[in-house]
């Protein structure tokens, strides 16, 4: 590939500073930030928009454009429901209400403006339940991270039923003869277009890491067994999620079964074939309701999940991974009559095991644990004796402080990303001091992770690798410190029942 040559052209409108880069596609127009001494790019595409006769296909890489392309905008988030308030997450866990497109395939580079070398690069993959998200979403925000000396990037993708309807006309249709799963090919080609021209903004094509959560991370971990990422980034993060057992949050299902599912959904809609479903608007769609979430394909995950693991077929990069204390889809507990008929619906012989191990006001931690506890754990023992790569595991139990009872959650799900990526200050909490050390901790182990594999570094507490024998995690809360695995013994309880 001919070399891309670097254009770097400054203007000055009062206070703003604009910067220019060629990227291999064509010239886009930043920002920077003197304060900081960051730049921003901003809704910089990486595929064509996928609609027309590119909607539920696999992304197509954008045509070169003439001119100057504006990059200091959030492109549009994915076609989803109106984001609103619900449960734990206020406003600023959620996408901006506008603007909301089919054409979302965008992403966003804050880079620090060094002469010296090339930077480690974080690439970041929101979360949503594969239903909701953005990259707009001012949690997300990369400039504090980038200030840190690495270019942080992160991801749009597409979600839903336009992310991953899978059907045997389009499966038919495809040249590696399956489909849905399109939000994955999303991410890699959005991991593609990092490889070809990160270094342009000061980054390192070679030294990447995708980092997630929630969603995001069962992303994460799909990457990782994804023949088709392979050599795309050298390390992940997952922070509460990942796909290594059938679960009731993400059960397994065939080709057969997600292609089946495509047929009923688009006969509801009454559909005939593929050519009507693309002629519908998108508003027609996303009003129509409908769920669909990655499986096992044949082709970007070509093997069940344990299976690519077992083969050693896995991307084998280090890992950082963990979950949340009050890791919960819920906030109100199942009575304990209620929990105990449920156990034994569901686990019948077994289900003496899971209320001793629980107790009967354990339903939420039942929930916490079957959803993400014991899959990043899975993932973690299998990734520590079947690969070669270190592991590092930590438990997120810091309280996030509300105003009153109905803002206090504990450390509930999504509570570590303002701290992890060093935005407290988009969030409104009471944080106190010790918030502020916390998040200035992990944003540093994170970081320190990206850059080299490995989270530690100097003022901050050791942190051991992972290992099945003792299983040694760094709980992340007021107190840093290192401990046996606080679940281990229900977790492995779990293990044994899936």
């Amino acid at each position: 590939m001919k070399k891309i040559l670097l254009l770097v052209l400054f203007t000055f409108s009062l206070n703003a500073q604009n910067v220019i880069i060629q990227t291999t596609k064509g010239t886009v127009s930043g920002t920077f930030n003197p304060k900081t001494n960051i730049q921003k790019f901003l809704g910089i595409p990486f595929a064509k928009p996928p609609v027309g006769e590119l909607r539920w296909k696999a992304p197509v890489p954008m045509e070169s454009w003439s001119g100057i392309k504006e990059a200091k905008a959030f492109g549009p988030s994915p076609m989803q429901a109106k984001p609103t308030p619900f449960a734990f997450w206020s406003s600023e866990f959620l996408i901006p209400e506008s603007p909301i497109s089919e054409d979302c395939l965008y992403l966003n580079v804050w880079a620090p403006k060094s002469p010296q070398g090339k930077k480690a690069v974080l690439v970041y993959i929101y979360g949503g339940g594969f239903r909701s998200g953005g990259a707009a979403c001012p949690i997300y925000d990369g400039e504090n991270m980038a200030q840190k000396d690495i270019v942080f990037v992160s991801i749009n993708y597409r979600v839903g039923i336009f992310g991953f309807l899978a059907h045997p006309e389009l499966s038919a249709e495809a040249a590696y003869g399956s489909s849905g799963n399109y939000a994955l090919l999303d991410m890699i080609a959005a991991l593609k277009w990092i490889k070809e021209n990160i270094s342009v903004f000061g980054g390192d094509p070679n030294q990447v890491t995708i980092a997630g959560q929630s969603a995001g991370a069962f992303a994460v971990n799909f990457l990782c067994a994804s023949p088709l990422a392979k050599g795309l980034f050298q390390g992940a993060i997952a922070e509460s999620g990942a796909s290594m057992l059938p679960s009731p949050l993400r059960p397994a299902i065939t080709k057969a079964q997600a292609e089946n599912n495509g047929l009923d959904w688009a006969t509801k809609l009454g559909a005939k074939s593929l050519a009507d479903l693309r002629a519908l608007t998108a508003d027609a769609i996303q009003e129509a309701g409908g769920n669909a979430s990655p499986y096992s394909d044949g082709y970007v995950l070509p093997l069940a999940m344990p299976d690519i693991y077992a083969k050693g077929l896995q991307n084998d990069v280090p890992i950082l991974v963990g979950w949340n204390s009050e890791d919960r889809l819920s906030s109100k507990a199942a009575e304990p009559e209620v929990f105990k008929a449920t156990l034994e619906k569901r686990f019948g012989m077994r289900s003496a095991e899971i209320l001793a191990a629980y107790g009967p006001n354990g339903s939420l931690d039942l929930g916490r644990d079957e959803s993400f506890g014991v899959q990043v754990h899975t993932w973690a023992k299998t990734q520590n004796l079947q690969g070669k790569a270190p592991v590092y595991v930590y438990n997120f139990n810091r309280a996030v402080p509300g105003y009153d009872e109905s803002t206090r959650y504990g450390a509930f799900h999504t509570g570590e990303v303002p701290y992890a990526y060093a935005n407290l200050h988009t969030v409104n909490r009471p944080f106190e001091a010790i918030d502020q050390v916390l998040s200035q901790k992990m944003s540093s182990y994170w970081v320190n992770f990206t850059k080299t594999g490995n989270p530690n570094g100097a003022g901050l507490e050791v942190w051991p690798t992972f290992n099945s024998k003792d299983q040694k995690v760094q709980i992340l809360d007021k107190v840093i410190e290192t401990k046996e695995l606080p679940t281990r013994k229900a977790l492995e309880l779990l293990e044994t029942i899936n």
